[in-house]
């Protein structure tokens, strides 16, 4: 298909990112990263928490964190769930699982649930949320997170 329109089959393939907007291409040389490892879910030693966000906003802020983290972790969302998986090694960490974190947006809260391998991943996660929803959220910061 290549050599039909002239391209060299040699020469880098590029294709959009995911969270790529106004045209950005970015190149896909790379192998893509792999998401093996146990799964929170399924994993006996979970630790969990849950908040309930009040805001007339939540389908906009899930879709905007989903995009936001799309960039490099696993992504999965629609207009009113959302599903973040982090990697049991991101940015340098060394937990003994992934944790992953759910949001449902209604018309007048966003849900948050994050379900981690370690207490420790759990909080780090959950500043982590909190800092990007109140980033997204300037002009309702900061929002109220009641976790339990």
């Amino acid at each position: 298909m290549r050599r039909r329109l002239g391209i060299d089959p040699a020469a880098p393939t590029y294709a959009r990112s995911a969270g790529a907007r106004w045209g950005r291409i970015a190149p896909t040389r790379f192998p893509a990263r792999t998401w093996e490892g146990s799964s929170p879910l399924t994993n006996p030693t979970t630790t969990s928490a849950a908040a309930s966000v009040p805001t007339s906003h939540g389908s906009r802020y899930l879709q905007q964190l989903c995009k936001h983290w799309a960039h490099n972790l696993k992504v999965e969302f629609t207009a009113d769930h959302g599903t973040v998986t982090f990697p049991k090694d991101a940015r340098g960490a060394d937990f003994p699982g992934d944790a992953v974190a759910t949001f449902d947006a209604a018309a007048d809260a966003l849900t948050v649930r994050i379900d981690a391998s370690s207490p420790e991943q759990l909080e780090a996660l959950k500043g982590a949320v909190a800092r990007h929803l109140d980033r997204f959220a300037f002009r309702e910061a900061p929002l109220a997170f009641d976790w339990r």
